[in-house]
């Protein structure tokens, strides 16, 4: 069932099983893992409810039962101490312009102050005669106005008995200054005479320090750290930016009234539309009238125009580059090609790889630790006789240094990063568990019809008679005959004679069809006849023959003037790119199985030419799906790619199910990823992907697992002074952003994409 983003009561049949409901919530207020973690426990105390929270898009998907309401979702949310409403647009990265303009002042506003205190602490000769108290007067609104937005929120936990690492800054930076108002006052820090030397390492101060420059490093550095972390967030999920750049607002409608303009909202299925030239087609659909070349590079990630004629398909977004089309709408809405991208990226960046829910895990506890280590430390170092001074600065140094905010960011950045990466190169990824089980695949079951095939009828050959016409001669008068011709057999023959020809096709005259024969008429004073091939051929023209059926092809014999001229192959033949795309997943270490309901004779053909020994023909789509079971029983991590309704059930039963974008709906649906250009390298090119973004997860949560494992001991033991910690943390999270940011330029090397020799695809025999 589903809902428009809120909540729903569904009515079930005694003994049915109730369908979830998922609300997609906007959360505000949340700066860490810590904050993550805290919000999907409290929404799960709720009966039947589970959430996913993403901190680097500030949005939570919630799946509930109908008992449950949003308003009731928005109240634990708030409990917790967090802002939340109902999500009716994309989720984004960040809280918008106007609140970046809002962080860039503070921060300038407080480096300002900051800045002379840093300076004036840090450099002994630059010190004069009051020198402490001016800082004093340029730390105190640092310290206040400039880390509201700490203090305020760590305030906000207090009421809710949370902690989170806002906490830790805020007592951090309360700390330092509170200390060293202390040391002014009373610690004889306020003489005229007064001189402090500097050094990175506090066991190696000497005399009473004040540490102004604490008080005012760590906002200074959290701040500009958070400003140019949410710049980098915001850099890493513009790919639902630009796919809504794709859609138009509006659609001139032709119909018995005319032409008229109207919103893009009122356009319906079966009404015809106008393109012109330089415009972004509305929505889905079948050209009517027209012929021209559309630009799907910002959908399918393919360069080269696609020429489209009468009854070709057409996808929302793409641009047409040519001439006047006429189209007539098939989709509209959320059942566009273009909507059904976008709901796979947010969906998949809705998900969390299995290390990141361990993080976020750790990250629940983790304030809380910290906040019991710098305790610890602060009484330790008293008991153990060190001076009040020492004390302090362990203690604060432990509450800066500590950083669940490259925990929680570890995965989110990278998957932004990642999904509006695949989605640019034509590869629609379904979450962080797609990425998971397509790096661990070993085996890929392929479809062949539509997927290793065209799947639909075309020329394969053309065999002629030596010293005859000739090839381009046979094709023209052959496609002339056959012009306008519904059946699938003439289609591709005119459509190849077409392709073949610079002028149109001559006209024909005395035109006859005789049933289960064939088609004959007059073209430029020739008799042409196309139809059955004759039993006496000879030579080339019956080895042609004999060629087409040991390939389950259809060959039709054209002759001229009563001359056999030529034999056409005609059938559903490979696509140009399938042999390098199978040996590329064979070299990446994937093994491939051909599985297909078709005949024995084309599927042996199929995976002769493309060197795939485990070959399965006439397989049901339940056969399919026992196949895949099979696989996954013998221990192999098995992926299906498929295109069509039959392939529904293997795409869901696999570990990972590939759906081809041109393919049906229930393919996609049940599949994992879906390509949406036609390239079969792109499969391939997930796999790459796949192995990058795994790689680059594991190394920002080892980063931010191991700066805390390194740092944390350094501060307990006195040697990180808390100017040094506040730039570290930050620093921590700008290098997993920032490791997660160089996926939005990846793309496969050419040692990557080798696939040794280049052979050129050849006819089916």
């Amino acid at each position: 069932m589903s809902t428009e983003h809120g909540a729903a009561t569904a009515v079930h049949a005694p003994g049915t099983t109730a369908v979830p409901t998922v609300t997609d919530l906007a959360v505000t207020g949340m700066t860490c893992a810590a904050c993550v973690s805290r919000v999907e426990k409290r929404l799960a105390r709720l009966e039947g409810v589970t959430a996913t929270v993403n901190l680097a898009t500030n949005s939570a998907r919630v799946s509930h039962p109908g008992s449950v309401t949003v308003e009731e979702l928005v109240g634990v949310v708030e409990a917790a101490g967090y802002g939340a409403a109902v999500l009716r647009d994309e989720p984004e990265p960040a809280d918008g312009p106007g609140a970046d303009r809002a962080e860039l002042l503070r921060v300038a506003l407080v480096a300002a102050g900051a800045l002379p205190v840093l300076a004036l602490s840090m450099v002994p000769a630059w010190q004069f005669a009051g020198w402490q108290w001016l800082c004093f007067v340029l730390a105190v609104p640092v310290a206040t106005w400039g880390a509201w937005p700490f203090h305020a929120r760590m305030i906000q936990g207090l009421r809710h008995a949370t902690a989170t690492m806002d906490t830790l800054v805020s007592l951090g930076v309360t700390a330092s200054l509170g200390w060293s108002t202390y040391a002014l006052l009373w610690g004889g820090a306020g003489g005229s005479d007064y001189r402090m030397s500097f050094s990175l390492m506090p066991m190696l101060h000497e005399g009473t320090h004040v540490y102004l420059e604490g008080a005012v490093s760590v906002p200074l550095a959290v701040l500009a750290g958070r400003l140019l972390e949410g710049r980098a967030r915001r850099a890493t999920g513009r790919a639902l930016t630009a796919l809504a750049g794709l859609t138009v607002a509006e659609a001139t409608v032709r119909d018995a009234a005319g032409e008229r303009t109207v919103p893009l909202q009122q356009l319906r299925v079966g009404q015809e539309f106008m393109v012109r030239p330089g415009e972004p087609v509305a929505t889905d659909g079948t050209v009517v009238e027209g012929v021209s070349a559309v630009d799907l590079s910002l959908i399918t990630g393919e360069s080269e125009p696609v020429e489209v004629g009468p009854r070709a398909k057409v996808v929302g977004g793409a641009v047409n580059a040519g001439g006047l089309l006429l189209v007539r709408a098939t989709a509209v809405g959320t059942d566009t090609r273009l909507a059904r991208i976008a709901r796979m990226v947010t969906d998949a960046q809705t998900d969390k790889a299995r290390a990141q829910r361990l993080a976020d895990a750790v990250a629940g506890v983790f304030v809380p630790a910290v906040l019991t280590i710098a305790v610890v430390v602060l009484g330790f170092w008293l008991g153990a006789g060190a001076d009040a001074q020492s004390a302090v600065t362990a203690c604060v140094a432990v509450l800066v240094v500590a950083c669940p905010c490259a925990l929680g960011l570890a995965t989110p950045t990278a998957l932004l990063a990642a999904t509006g990466r695949g989605a640019r190169m034509g590869v629609l990824v379904g979450g962080a568990r797609a990425l998971e089980s397509l790096q661990k695949v070993d085996t890929v079951v392929l479809d062949k019809t539509g997927t290793l095939t065209t799947g639909r009828m075309t020329v394969a050959d053309v065999t002629v008679r030596p010293g005859g016409i000739g090839e381009q001669e046979v094709l023209r008068l052959a496609g002339a005959v056959e012009h306008g011709s519904e059946h699938p057999l003439g289609r591709a023959l005119s459509a190849r004679a077409r392709a073949d020809q610079d002028e149109p096709l001559p006209p024909v005259t005395d035109f006859h069809a005789t049933a289960g024969s064939g088609v004959s008429g007059l073209v430029e004073g020739h008799r042409v006849s196309v139809g059955t091939p004759e039993r006496r051929l000879t030579g080339t023209l019956a080895q042609a023959v004999a060629a087409a059926e040991r390939a389950a092809h259809t060959s039709v014999q054209v002759t001229v003037d009563g001359t056999a001229e030529a034999v056409v192959e005609i059938g559903d033949v490979l696509r140009p790119d399938a042999y390098r795309a199978v040996d590329h997943l064979r070299r990446l270490g994937v093994h491939p199985v051909l599985a297909s309901g078709d005949r024995p004779g084309p599927v042996r053909a199929v995976a002769e030419h493309l060197d795939i020994t485990q070959v399965h023909a006439q397989r049901s789509p339940a056969d399919k799906a026992e196949l895949v079971a099979r696989l996954r029983d013998e221990g192999h991590r098995v992926a299906f790619i498929g295109d069509g309704v039959n392939d529904a059930a293997a795409l869901a039963r696999a570990d990972l199910g590939i759906a081809l974008g041109d393919g049906t709906a229930a393919a996609a649906a049940a599949a994992d990823i879906t390509l949406v250009r036609t390239d079969l390298h792109a499969v391939a090119d997930a796999v790459l992907l796949a192995r990058r973004t795994l790689t680059t997860i594991r190394a920002n949560l080892t980063w931010a697992f191991a700066y805390n494992v390194v740092t944390l001991p350094l501060a307990a033991t006195g040697w990180l002074d808390p100017m040094p910690a506040a730039v570290a943390m930050s620093v921590s999270s700008l290098l997993v952003v920032t490791n997660s940011l160089r996926l939005r330029s990846w793309s496969p090397s050419g040692q990557e994409r080798a696939t040794g020799e280049r052979r050129r695809p050849r006819r089916l025999a």
